[in-house]
Formats: structure tokens, C-alpha cells, sequence
């Protein structure tokens, strides 16, 4: 078998992912000083890409699979397989106009506002695809221009027709446009703080993103290399599953077992085994962390104590079974 080509994301999310991976018991190598560390498994090629051009290199078939943010791939309208939400990376992508701007106002409010006194509206911003379906949206574009385009203004191309909605690539640094340059921005943030230092408000939020797991359609079709996707898939989602679950372990009399199992429905598929004093058992099983405070009255009148583990990982070989069987059954239709 070829190996499997694996796109991972340079940048903002690169320091996330290669912590992730070493929760998942991968272990890279390298990254410091190449665009093509190595992993601990000999079936997998690596390479670090921008996450901008994963989307692209991952549906076009150069990458297997890859990770990316949901943004770019909404951002370059390309067709891959989403495998799992990683839930790392977490943004929103924002609208943000200057502070002066009446906190009362809409941003087609602020659109109009500024059309009526003869100007164009500006946006500056790297999601030239995502602003332009954005700007097309508010009730100010639809009823003056209808199903016109803005203008994309980059230094290579241009295209569009409305010339009185201009959006500009952004390089960078797209918070210091506005005034001078755009009339408000739409870009990524995780807490508003830099937006706020550059005399910015947000005004909307378009959409809100974070890191998910891709693959090209057709190589998911491919019966060795997708079976060695499902196992990299197994150990991302476990790394997800984990981070949201504990493992506890429980001793309690067995003349309180039933009852226990009973009135905690969350204790599912429990592990039972004897203890040293025979009227004693202890359970083990692996439950939601947002069950714990709700189950703790419970346990403590029934049990003797309760020892917490919070797992590295949660393999849920069942259901990536179930979800080969219905790519299977979906492909043969």
C-alpha cells in the first residue's frame, strides 16, 4: 500500500495539533526544522501546509487527508469528506466596523448609510469568498443591487460587477485598515481582544470554526488506504471522546449493586469484579464529565468511594464500524 498522504496545518493551529497527536499516541519529529517531519508510523506521509491550501490540495487529490479549519473549507468551496470535528482551534469569523459607529446600527444599516451619501462600501478581509456571500445577504445589498456581485479586489485579478461593494484582500494586520482604507473588516478572532486594542467593534458573526479532520471522496473509496484512514480516524476521535469523559471506578456492597446500576442510567455497560472482602464489588465504567456532579449524591449514599480518572482517549471501535458499513452501503447504491 502507498502511503497515506497527511496534510497538517502550519501556523495558528500547528503548535494545537501536534499536541494532539501526541495524545493520541502518534509522535512527530522534526517540525523545527521541515515541512515534512516524521511520524511514528511508517504508512504515513506528513507534510505542513497553510491551512488555506489544504481544502484544496486535499480535494484535488495531491493530499489524502488532512486537517484544516472549517473556515477555509467553507472559504474555498471545495468537495472533501469531513471525517471529525477535532474541536481544537476554536474561532469565530467576525464583522467589525469602527467604535464610532452607533452601537445601535445593523451592518445593513451601516451599508446604507454609507451608499446614501454617494460612497462605496468597503471590506477588507482574507475570506474574499465567505465576505462577498456575507455582504450579498443583507437586506440593504439585495434591495438596492438584487443578485449582483461585489467587486473582489486582489492585485492579481478582479471580478464582480458592483463596483459599490468593494472587498480587498488582506495580507495581514487586516484590524488596521479601517477607516482609512475599509469601512470594517471580517476576520478571525478567539477573543475580540485585538479587535478591541484597534478601536474595532464586532457587529456580527458569520460563522464560527475550529479544526476537523478531512479526506479526499475518492481515496475513501480506495479499500486499503480507507482502512487505514478509519484507524488514524479512530485515534483523533479517541483523543475528542476522551476530553469529554471520565473513568471512574466505584466500590460498593453488593447488597447495593442493583440499586446503584439502577439509579444511575449514565453507568452504562459497567465492568463488575469481586473484591477481597466478599460482600463488597467494584464497578468501573466510563461516563460523561457533565453526568459526574449530577450522579455524586447518588454514589456517595450507596458507595464506600470513587476514585476519577480522566482518560486519554475513548476508542469507539463500534461505531467507526458503523460507519465504514454505511459508507458501504452508501457507495453501492
Amino acid at each position: 500500500m502507498d502511503k497515506v498522504k497527511f496534510a497538517i496545518p502550519a501556523g495558528s493551529l500547528a503548535k494545537a495539533t501536534f499536541d494532539f497527536f501526541q495524545r493520541s499516541g502518534y509522535k512527530i519529529s522534526g517540525q523545527e526544522r521541515t515541512y515534512r517531519p516524521t511520524i511514528n508510523d511508517p504508512t504515513i506521509e506528513l507534510k505542513i501546509l497553510r491551512p488555506q491550501e489544504i481544502p484544496v490540495f486535499v480535494s484535488e487529490g495531491l493530499q489524502d487527508i488532512g486537517i484544516t479549519g472549517q473556515d477555509w473549507i467553507r472559504e474555498t468551496r471545495t468537495d472533501v469528506e469531513i471525517l471529525q470535528n477535532l474541536e481544537y482551534g476554536k474561532i469565530r469569523l467576525v464583522v467589525a466596523v469602527p467604535k464610532s459607529l452607533n452601537e445601535t446600527s445593523s451592518i445593513s444599516d451601516f451599508m446604507e448609510d454609507i451608499w446614501s451619501k454617494g460612497k462605496n462600501f468597503r471590506v477588507s478581509t482574507e475570506y474574499l469568498n465567505i465576505a462577498s456571500e456575507y455582504i450579498k445577504s443583507q437586506p440593504a445589498y439585495r434591495k438596492r443591487f438584487g443578485d449582483s456581485d461585489p467587486l473582489i479586489v486582489t492585485p492579481w485579478w478582479k471580478k464582480g460587477d458592483n463596483t459599490r461593494a468593494k472587498i480587498f484582500l488582506s495580507f495581514g494586520a487586516t484590524e488596521a485598515k479601517p477607516p482609512e482604507n475599509s469601512d470594517c473588516i471580517i476576520d478571525v478572532t478567539e477573543t475580540g481582544s485585538t479587535i478591541e486594542a484597534n478601536n474595532l467593534r464586532i457587529i456580527d458573526t458569520v460563522m464560527q470554526s475550529s479544526a476537523v479532520l478531512i479526506a479526499n471522496k475518492k481515496v475513501m473509496e480506495d479499500q486499503q488506504k480507507s482502512e487505514k484512514i478509519y484507524d488514524i480516524l479512530t485515534l483523533l476521535k479517541g483523543v475528542v471522546d476522551g476530553s469529554k469523559r471520565i473513568h471512574i471506578f466505584v466500590n460498593v456492597k453488593k447488597a447495593n449493586l442493583q440499586k446503584l446500576l439502577t439509579e444511575l442510567p449514565a453507568l452504562k455497560n459497567p465492568t463488575i469484579a469481586p473484591l477481597a472482602d466478599e460482600s463488597w464489588c467494584s464497578v468501573n465504567t466510563v461516563i460523561e464529565k457533565d453526568c459526574l456532579i449530577e450522579l455524586m449524591p447518588k454514589i456517595r449514599k450507596l458507595a464506600q468511594g470513587i476514585v476519577v480518572y480522566e482518560p486519554r482517549q475513548v476508542l469507539a471501535l463500534d461505531e467507526i464500524v458503523r460507519r465504514k458499513e454505511r459508507k458501504c452501503r452508501t457507495d453501492s447504491k
